[in-house]
């Protein structure tokens, strides 16, 4: 016999992994009643662990726009720590080395991109457990649990909505689908592009493991070729042709009790292919044996579970929103795990989401012409991050190339986290909901830095340079040409930051660097820019003498 639900929920969620969670938490804590489904339980394993400073800040946004403190909990590795339990990673940097298949890696082919410390305390988030808090948190604001409840179907009525799962029948009058790849909506409307219209390819291998060599333990470098934090400190990113491996450590600190590390393989499926009957791991050792400092990292580290082995990751949805219903995320569509966007898009997109379904179950509207938006910017963010990934795996064949993607990358998130930045200190200080609806509208929507069009012809450029290295038709070094052409024109690029300078290896954001970047602002820089950041900085410092702080 059914069990049918007598209430009849504002809003069912498919899904209490961190999207759905987050989401269900905000609109409990808003009067909105909600039906948290998922089909297993927590804890789970997650992937998808490392922030950025972007992450951070829409996180805080979220955590004050709609009145739930505890999700800026997810915002500094202290407060996660202090919160949750001493098993996360500290995330000082991005570090990046290219190796070369049978030999030593080059200390002279390695950059690093310090995250701020002085304003934004990253972390790797140990996901079993942030999820777990998270959905603890919606049950909190009055979300009703329903664990081991496997979609079988959703049905859609001029009333409302019927989610079938189990023995249950849930009636709500809006759905939001944070599943991830094997998405019940998107199965049901048949939603999913065949062929995708995403440009970059890539598989992955990936898994926790104990007893994973630091980074730094490996090299002995000269003191020039010393980065300013260490390796191990922050997500190493280890390149190779059309292929990188992860290492994000949990053990990278002497407040965390978790000797785990997560690690991956991901590589352009078209060139590296499966070989049959070859286990997960066994394919692991493999690749990574090709490169000696690699292999010597994972050398007698043991895997903490059943190895996860995935065909093309890359997917994407004709539409994300429709009448009474949502794509949210990662059902929406995937590209790669490179640049850590994935927890990025996630929480933009919620931001985006939450309060146009608050008002929707106010005034009873659930039309999908009230959600366009959020196709758009779902959409975009596919785009841009697909056009970025893409660009950068073609730049792993030349360090030279690869420097100039990184560069592009590393100052287009700098100043997108600026603009958020400025939209939260504002609503700080006035708690007017309008800066954040003020932002959204942009002409790149879904581009880090969305409505600077000199950022957003320098970003065109790169990704037609890149696709020209591709066809063969321009050589790399000059692909890179231009584009250091571009950077040390840019009246929008730091002069003094290294953005432009050829030979830095290391981009570090230390306060003298922000000081002069302060001052680089008022002299030097094109009006709009030095505007957002100076205007940035005075609010920061105005919330700070009233006892509040933003970073």
């Amino acid at each position: 016999m059914s069990n049918i639900e007598e209430t009849v929920y504002d809003v069912a969620i498919l899904g209490s992994g961190l999207a759905g969670s987050m989401l269900g938490a905000v609109l409990a804590r808003n009067g909105v009643r909600v039906a948290l489904i998922d089909a297993g339980q927590h804890p789970k394993f997650a992937i998808g662990e490392s922030t950025i400073p972007y992450t951070l800040v829409t996180l805080r946004t979220i955590a004050e726009r709609y009145d739930v403190p505890e999700i800026k909990t997810l915002a500094t590795f202290t407060n996660c720590t202090k919160v949750i339990g001493p098993v996360f990673g500290i995330k000082k940097n991005f570090g990046f080395m290219l190796h070369h298949e049978g030999k030593k890696q080059d200390p002279k082919e390695v950059n690093m991109f310090g995250t701020p410390g002085l304003l934004h305390e990253a972390s790797h988030l140990y996901r079993q457990d942030t999820d777990a808090y998270l959905f603890a948190v919606a049950v909190k604001y009055g979300c009703t649990p329903m664990q081991n409840k496997r979609v079988d179907d959703v049905e859609f009525d001029e009333d409302g909505v019927t989610v079938h799962a189990g023995d249950s029948r849930v009636r709500a009058r809006y759905v939001v689908d944070a599943s991830g790849f094997r998405s019940p909506i998107a199965d049901k409307f048949n939603l999913r592009e065949e062929p995708s219209r995403l440009k970059h390819h890539s598989r992955s291998l990936w898994n926790h493991m104990i007893g994973v060599t630091r980074t730094d333990d490996l090299f002995d470098p000269a003191p020039e070729d010393k980065p300013p934090t260490p390796w191990y400190s922050g997500t190493v990113h280890h390149m190779f042709e059309r292929g990188w491996f992860w290492v994000i450590a949990f053990d990278n600190h002497v407040n965390s009790r978790n000797p785990l590390c997560s690690v991956g393989l991901t590589m352009d499926e078209r060139r590296y292919p499966k070989v049959p009957g070859e286990s997960p791991e066994d394919e692991f050792r493999r690749y990574a044996a090709k490169f000696p400092d690699v292999e010597r990292q994972y050398a007698g580290a043991k895997a903490m579970r059943e190895w996860v082995s995935t065909d093309r990751l890359q997917y994407s949805s004709k539409q994300t929103v429709g009448d009474r219903w949502c794509l949210l995320a990662h059902a929406a569509g995937f590209i790669d795990p490179l640049f850590s966007r994935g927890l990025s898009n996630t929480a933009e997109s919620i931001n985006a989401l939450s309060w146009r379904l608050i008002e929707a179950v106010r005034d009873d509207d659930f039309s999908a012409k009230r959600f366009e938006y959020i196709d758009r910017l779902q959409q975009g963010l596919l785009d841009y991050n697909d056009a970025l990934v893409n660009a950068a795996f073609i730049s792993f064949d030349d360090y030279d190339l690869w420097t100039a993607v990184f560069r592009i990358w590393a100052w287009g998130s700098n100043a997108g986290t600026f603009r958020l930045q400025s939209a939260i200190t504002k609503f700080l200080s006035d708690r007017n909901d309008q800066h954040f609806k003020d932002i959204e509208e942009a002409d790149a929507l879904g581009l880090y830095w969305p409505d600077h069009a000199g950022f957003k012809k320098l970003f065109d450029e790169m990704v037609a340079q890149l696709d020209a290295v591709e066809a063969g038709t321009t050589t790399p070094r000059a692909a890179a040409d231009t584009l250091y052409k571009i950077l040390v024109e840019a009246d929008f690029v730091p002069d003094h930051f290294g953005f432009a300078d050829r030979d830095k290896r290391f981009l570090s954001p230390s306060r003298k660097t922000l000081i002069k970047t302060a001052r680089w602002a008022m002299t030097k820089a094109d009006p709009e820019v030095g505007k957002m950041m100076l205007s940035n900085g005075r609010q920061a410092i105005k919330l700070k003498l009233r006892g509040r702080r933003i970073f």
